[in-house]
């Protein structure tokens, strides 16, 4: 397996590690997983645990695009090494920007977030050069 797709793997198991942690503030606040209507208890959430929530959001989100880069950076042919670059700059982007959203870092959040795009375009430059 190529290094972009274990990045693939990555970036879908962030998401999942954030809802775990979006549960542990969940049962701080309300004392209570509501497993029935788990969105509207997360709605509720206040300070970390709500950038804790906003940023499985954005991970998820994040993921979509991710995903459809490198699977058009593999279907082109694109140079291996740079797209595992590419890849690699992306997870540690995402990470950076989950522990800069829940760290309410906002400036650093937002700049990192453009890094995760820029690696993006960057797999898609890569399959246009392939």
């Amino acid at each position: 397996m190529t290094t972009p797709f274990w990045c693939l793997l990555i970036a879908m198991l962030l998401p999942i590690v954030l809802s775990m942690t979006g549960g542990y503030f969940r049962m701080r606040e309300f004392g209570t997983l509501d497993n029935k209507h788990p969105r509207l208890q997360a709605a509720k959430l206040e300070g970390t645990g709500a950038r804790v929530y906003a940023a499985q959001q954005n991970a998820w989100e994040a993921f979509a695009m991710f995903t459809a880069a490198v699977a058009v950076a593999h279907m082109a042919g694109a140079d291996p090494a740079r797209s595992a670059t590419a890849a690699l700059l992306f997870i540690a982007a995402r990470v950076g920007h989950a522990v800069f959203y829940i760290a309410n870092v906002d400036w650093a959040r937002s700049l990192i977030f453009f890094v995760a795009i820029g690696s993006c375009i960057w797999l898609f430059v890569l399959a246009a050069q392939a």
